[in-house]
């Protein structure tokens, strides 16, 4: 990344400039997420960890519940003016886990949960799931690494350089420069689907739906990661990434 300079990330600045992501969009965003973290959490507590034999259930309920709460705090912290005003950075940090604590973990530990039920025919087993979660989190990883190499590829051919030209040929790559994440995302659903009707009890539709949903969610999210933290990466290197106290993007 070094070795790129500020013109390479100008398209970026774009939440910044159109005001979608100043200081206190992100402040407002963070109150929000406040009771949004407390529903899910609850969601996953009552509905999901009820009648499963999903094994260390206890400690990752235990695990997430504070983390929930470290980030409920952080939230409350980074969504004051008077903060955020001089922590510019750190609230941007805050607010991707806080998205991702929205919009993937607890989607996740739900649908994990779910595909453990207990039911009469179920035949899923503590390693099993165990086994199943780690191919989960394998094929989550690749996703991330495809999107991170494709998102420097386009970094290098100048795609977010300010009024750079898609022409036939970029347009072509970028569309096909999907494919290996689209793939494996696809992979990932049919094994989900595979796992669900031959090792549990689970006939409903909806639930399979559910658990399906939940796990694609943690998958998009893992796609959207690397250019939530290239942007980061662009606030610490670059001061026009930042705003001033008086709440204007540096130039």
């Amino acid at each position: 990344m070094l070795r790129f300079i500020e013109e390479d990330f100008r398209v970026l600045r774009g939440p910044f400039e159109s005001g979608r992501q100043t200081p206190g969009n992100l402040g407002f965003t963070l109150i929000i997420s406040i009771f949004l973290q407390a529903m899910l959490y609850a969601l996953e507590y009552f509905m999901a960890a009820d009648s499963t034999i999903f094994p260390y259930k206890d400690n990752i309920l235990q695990v997430h519940f504070w983390l929930t709460v470290v980030l409920v705090i952080l939230s409350i912290i980074y969504a004051i003016p008077a903060v955020y005003k001089r922590s510019g950075k750190m609230q941007y940090l805050v607010t991707i886990i806080v998205t991702q604590n929205m919009s993937s973990i607890p989607f996740l530990i739900m649908a994990l949960f779910l595909v453990g039920k207990e039911g009469e025919g179920m035949i899923a087993t503590e390693g099993s799931l165990l086994r199943f979660t780690f191919i989960i989190l394998l094929i989550g990883l690749l996703i991330f690494i495809f999107t991170f190499i494709r998102f420097n590829t386009l970094l290098r051919k100048g795609h977010y350089r300010k009024g750079s030209k898609k022409d036939e040929l970029r347009g072509r790559f970028e569309n096909t420069s999907y494919v290996p994440a689209a793939i494996i995302v696809g992979l990932g659903i049919v094994f989900i689907i595979q796992y669900i009707v031959r090792s549990t009890s689970i006939d409903d539709i909806n639930m399979i739906v559910l658990i399906v949903g939940g796990i694609t969610a943690f998958f998009v999210m893992l796609f959207i990661l690397p250019e939530q933290l290239v942007i980061l990466y662009c606030k610490f290197r670059f001061k026009s990434f930042n705003f001033n106290e008086r709440g204007y993007l540096n130039k």
